[in-house]
């Protein structure tokens, strides 16, 4: 089943708007870095920092974690999770992108902190061009849940309430400018009611919140609600993708729940600072191929809802252009802003 909707709409789509631009990717994006290691020399031998520009426990931390205990079992050195957050991710990938282009500092890069961001900030401190990138690591859909003692048994019920109390629902999300965000922004226009965004440091505080009910819902990445949706703490209305997530095979998307339209999703890999040598660059990835094709990862990671997907390091560039581009779309069409 998960082959199956990994190849369906939405990895279809990813991959036409890769084919699209991949030539432009190759030409402007992603031009292979010279090599500037010694012949011979067996990198790395030094902890690599891999840098989570977001708050600990957040959905973004969580999966910078896990990848990098993979990373590191494979590359046989300590991958050392710096958090950095603020401003949307903002802070911590403008600081990777000032740093030595050795290999020796990369950061987790998503949907956000190279596309989405570029239009919500007037100033994010970097562009998508100061990094190479290194390789994709997955696709996430999204949940909007309730607390289990929430009123709102389906979306219906919840947008029913909207329409007929308006400015009394609130959306929480995992901060200015996620996926999270823009899932709220894209719920209210498309449902046309009015509601209140409340942003949060960190997806965990967000949670809680919700738990007692001091905010009405709370969308975000499925990695982060899975568990508690699992355990029913929160109940899961709906899902943001086209299809149904094998994670949650019981739960309606949004467009099936009467927002026709609706389709959001997030997506996060590995970048390394501009003028990072090829050599290290294509280690860097191999190693993430490895740790994407684990049996055991593999499934630990859709159990989760996080759809891995092996794409070449001009793959990943080209998608990177891609989607900025669509992200700019969007949030123009949304009318969402930060500062």
């Amino acid at each position: 089943m998960m082959a199956r909707w990994m190849h369906g709409s939405l990895m279809k789509a990813l991959k036409g708007r890769v084919g699209k631009v991949m030539a432009l990717s190759l030409a402007l994006s992603v031009p292979l870095a010279p090599s500037f290691a010694a012949p011979g020399t067996a990198w790395p031998t030094a902890p690599i920092t891999l840098i989570a520009p977001f708050s600990a426990g957040g959905g973004g931390d969580t999966l910078t974690r896990l990848y990098g205990q993979q990373l590191s079992q494979v590359l046989n050195v300590p991958i050392v999770v710096d958090n950095r957050p603020g401003a949307g991710g903002n802070i911590g990938t403008a600081f990777a992108a000032k740093a030595a282009p050795d290999g020796q500092t990369v950061v987790f890069g998503t949907m956000g902190t190279m596309g989405t961001n570029h239009f919500l900030y007037k100033r994010t401190g970097y562009s998508i061009n100061d990094f190479e990138p290194v390789a994709l690591f997955g696709t996430t859909g999204l949940a909007l849940v309730v607390a289990k003692e929430s009123p709102f048994k389906n979306v219906q019920e919840l947008l029913a309430f909207g329409k007929q109390n308006p400015g009394k629902l609130s959306c929480a999300s995992g901060g200015n400018g996620t996926a999270s965000h823009l899932a709220c922004a894209m719920l209210q226009q498309q449902a046309g009611i009015d509601v209140t965004h409340i942003p949060y440091k960190a997806s965990s505080a967000a949670i809680v919140d919700v738990l007692t009910q001091r905010v009405s819902f709370f969308i975000d990445v499925t990695p982060v609600l899975t568990p508690q949706i699992k355990d029913g703490a929160l109940r899961a209305l709906a899902v943001s993708t086209k299809k149904r997530l094998p994670v949650l095979p019981a739960i309606p998307t949004l467009a099936e729940s009467g927002l026709a339209d609706y389709e959001m999703f997030s997506w996060d890999g590995m970048f390394a600072p501009k003028g990072t040598p090829a050599d290290r660059l294509d280690k860097l990835h191999k190693a993430i191929q490895t740790v994407l094709k684990n049996p055991e990862f593999k499934q630990r990671m859709m159990e989760r809802g996080v759809v891995l997907q092996a794409m070449s390091r001009q793959e990943f560039g080209a998608l990177v252009l891609s989607e900025y581009s669509r992200m700019g779309v969007v949030v123009k069409r949304l009318g969402v802003t930060v500062d």
